[in-house]
């Protein structure tokens, strides 16, 4: 995937830091701020957590990232890809994304709460057959 076209096609710059962040998400899927930084700084010594706190928060908020929230966890990000729910393993945390339609649950939860719902997040939390 190009992802320096994608990244100008939203209007931001396709800088190092962002594009190593980029191949991380695409290489282990889901990764909180902590986890990049420990993964980015060998690569980029002088990098701040701060600088990856305004890369994420940028590329969130142009829709080429997406924050999952986790319960009890801290929030993770991926790269956009079409709507997904996500399982968590409760006792090694690993992270996995679901392809399933959510469509009847998103108009319920619409019908009942009288809603105008825009988008949902949906995580499973259980054991994974490592754990088990």
């Amino acid at each position: 995937m190009n992802y320096i076209a994608i990244l100008k096609g939203k209007k931001l710059a396709a800088t190092p830091q962002r594009l190593e962040i980029i191949n991380l998400l695409s290489k282990y899927g889901h990764l909180n701020i902590d986890e990049l930084y420990k993964l980015l700084v060998d690569k980029f010594p002088s990098l701040s957590l701060a600088t990856i706190y305004k890369n994420i928060h940028i590329m969130t908020e142009k829709d080429f990232l997406a924050e999952v929230q986790i319960p009890n966890k801290k929030n993770v990000y991926e790269l956009i890809k079409k709507a997904h729910s996500h399982v968590v393993c409760s006792k090694c945390g690993e992270i996995v994304d679901v392809d399933i339609d959510t469509t009847a649950l998103f108009d319920a939860a619409t019908q009942v709460s009288h809603f105008k719902l825009q988008t949902s997040s949906i995580v499973f939390n259980g054991t994974c057959p490592k754990c088990a």
